[in-house]
């Protein structure tokens, strides 16, 4: 069973089924969060990891950013509207700075006054501040929240007994959202030594006589607050309170596992999770996976002009741990480690629940990461995330390609699967292969080994693709040539058709995901992706409806009409539905079809109108439309309803 990091050292560690793992492999399923959920139900042995959400850590490249996390699921955080943020910033991750006479500095002395519950304490704008902050002209405050959040509103006044004397006359209240990028660009810049801020100003009041300040804040997010106001107006002001209200769910927020140590290198599985995404919310799910514990590369300056060096002063490779110790003027960045992990894969689909986890080949360690986008009243949730491995892998390495790397849409086209596995002695080794297709395959017509046809057996053909069985490829085998010629149709311009080998006497490891590349040095391809050879502009091709006459009187011969066709380069899933209409332009009924990806189309339509009534004899038009990302497609077809 795979042995997890000091990181995982909370976790609970299970051996299930009817014996431990035979000798020479491990199934092992992980999960993160859903504590309180049973092991997985698996009939065969299996070793099961536990890992709580709270045990992400820095240390272990862990990242909890303005998410709740809780034993049950981790979401963004929600702010009360009714809990001033103020007094709580500094364990909120924030802090406040007062610009003093070198520069922004953290806030001090009769700072604390101004945000520190207390309406009976009071920061006193009389102008004599020399003897802490130096010779300045106004007093600004600056509020880092320590995230973006969007905020209701902020409230400011004097002590009771000084409502009407010591108000503010004079004020600014400036916003920044954070983004550096940004910067030197905003409206107004407040600054001096030490450093400089720019802000959008909210609020600027110039002959104000309320004791009592209370403005509501746009709704857009917000890192830090300015309050600004002049030495000296009318006489002395004061502020017993600087108040800041939050609202609804905080714009961006983001969890970062620590690294996973799988133990050894492994067949990668399937990713399953369960959560929430609200409409207008999102939930993105991604993954990635590498040969080492340190995800990313460390630099520091040499000081030798602007050399940068991968190596401590020691000449050792830097890690996290080495590079936190360095001097700050010492630290020359962090970049991603592109030799031995790969990037974040493009985010799961999360309302499908599962996907495959992405590697390029088995891998020892792992990491996963949830970017949470929320409006004020809209949000997501992870409740867990689950995955399974296999040690040792199916192959250590499964090269494969298909050919051609063109079709004409919508045209069964022969198709041959190339793949090259390289096996070591301790591999699992594989009797079969799984091809995914954009629709149901035509047929599988033959399958070799290094050139020599092989027995085989078609063990699953339908909408999702097929599967093949042939003899068992061991590590002698390694590095030959395995190929499998089927027929399939492709309609969207760069169709992928992933693959994934396994073992088929061990039905419950992990079905290994092939990785394209040059499985045969003589077929130009190098790809698992398909383009089409004449790129057809339309979005609806072959519409056909039959039979041209129907009756729908309820005997079972020709009751329906059978409306079928190619959807050809749809971006992702679009509304589709089939308008039924008169000659004259009636429109007498729809059918909602859904959403619909690229691919074969079936639709009946049993000569109902919009009421659910049997529409009279006549002629009828049918009209296909499809909201495509050019605008409106339309086809049409015609057909004749008799009794």
């Amino acid at each position: 069973m795979p042995k997890g990091r000091s990181w995982l050292r909370w976790a609970l560690v299970l051996s299930l089924g009817a014996a431990l793992p035979a000798p020479g492999y491990s199934l092992t399923f992980y999960r993160i969060g859903g504590e309180e959920l049973p092991p997985p139900q698996v009939d065969a042995p299996f070793s099961f990891v536990q890992v709580p959400w709270s045990g992400a850590e820095e240390s272990r490249h862990g990242r909890v950013e303005l998410v709740r996390v809780g034993m049950d699921s981790i979401a963004p955080q929600q702010l009360d509207p009714a809990v001033n943020l103020a007094p709580l910033l500094k364990e909120r991750g924030g802090q406040v700075l007062s610009l003093t006479w070198i520069g922004w500095n953290p806030a001090f002395g009769r700072d604390l006054d101004m945000f520190d519950g207390d309406p009976g304490t009071a920061f006193l704008g009389d102008g004599d501040w020399g003897g802490d902050y130096g010779v300045i002209k106004n007093k600004s405050v600056i509020f880092d929240l320590g995230g973006r959040y969007l905020i209701d509103r902020i409230r400011f006044y004097p002590r009771q007994r000084f409502l009407a004397d010591r108000f503010v006359e004079r004020f600014i209240i400036g916003i920044n959202d954070g983004d550096p990028l940004k910067d030197g660009t905003r409206e107004h810049n407040f600054g001096g030594r030490g450093g400089a801020f720019d802000f959008e100003v909210a609020y600027e009041a110039v002959e104000n006589t309320k004791a009592l300040i209370e403005l509501p804040m746009p709704r857009t997010p917000i890192r830090d607050l300015l309050f600004e106001a002049p030495e000296n107006t009318r006489g002395i002001w004061e502020v017993a309170e600087f108040e800041i209200y939050g609202i609804g769910y905080v714009p961006a927020a983001s969890y970062v596992s620590n690294v996973i140590d799988l133990g050894s290198p492994a067949s990668l599985g399937s990713l399953s999770w369960k959560g929430r995404q609200d409409q207008g919310g999102e939930v993105a799910l991604s993954m990635r996976s590498g040969e080492d514990e340190e995800p990313n590369t460390y630099w520091r300056y040499t000081f030798r002009g602007d050399e940068r060096s991968r190596f401590d002063a020691a000449g050792k490779p830097l890690i996290l741990a080495t590079y936190n110790k360095l001097e700050f003027a010492e630290k020359a960045g962090v970049t991603h480690d592109t030799e031995h992990w790969e990037f974040w894969s493009p985010a799961y689909d999360f309302a499908a629940g599962q996907g495959a986890l992405s590697a390029a080949e088995p891998r020892r360690f792992v990491q996963f990461r949830a970017d949470f986008a929320s409006t004020e009243k809209a949000s997501g949730q992870l409740d867990y995330l689950e995955f399974a491995v296999s040690i040792p892998p199916v192959a250590s390495a499964a090269l494969a390609e298909i050919f051609p790397q063109a079709a004409q849409a919508g045209t069964s086209t022969l198709f041959t699967y190339k793949l090259r596995p390289r096996l070591k002695r301790e591999d699992l080794g594989f009797d079969s292969i799984e091809i995914d297709t954009p629709a149901r395959p035509l047929g599988v017509d033959g399958v070799r080994l290094s050139g020599v046809p092989v027995d085989y057996q078609v063990v699953r053909l339908d909408e999702g693709g097929l599967t093949v069985q042939f003899p068992r490829v061991g590590p002698q085998q390694t590095g030959e040539l395995v190929e499998v010629d089927f027929r399939a149709e492709v309609f969207k311009y760069g169709t992928i058709f992933p693959g994934r080998i396994f073992d088929s006497a061990l039905p419950h490891e992990v079905h290994q995901a092939l990785t394209a590349g040059d499985a045969d040095g003589l077929v130009d391809s190098n790809t698992l992706t398909v383009g089409l050879s004449a790129l057809d502009e339309r979005n609806i091709q072959s519409l056909q409806a039959a039979p041209g006459v129907f009756t729908p009187n309820g005997d079972g011969v020709n009751d329906q009409v059978e409306v079928q066709c190619d959807l050809l380069n749809l971006v992702g899933a679009v509304p589709v539905r089939l308008g039924i209409y008169e000659l004259s332009g009636r429109k007498v009924g729809m059918i909602e079809a859904g959403p619909h990806a690229s691919g074969r189309l079936v639709l009946q339509w049993d000569g109902r109108g919009a009421a659910g009534e049997l529409l009279a004899p006549g002629v009828y038009v049918l009209r296909l439309e499809v909201e495509a990302d050019k605008g409106l497609a339309v086809a049409d077809a015609v057909v004749s309803l008799v009794y």
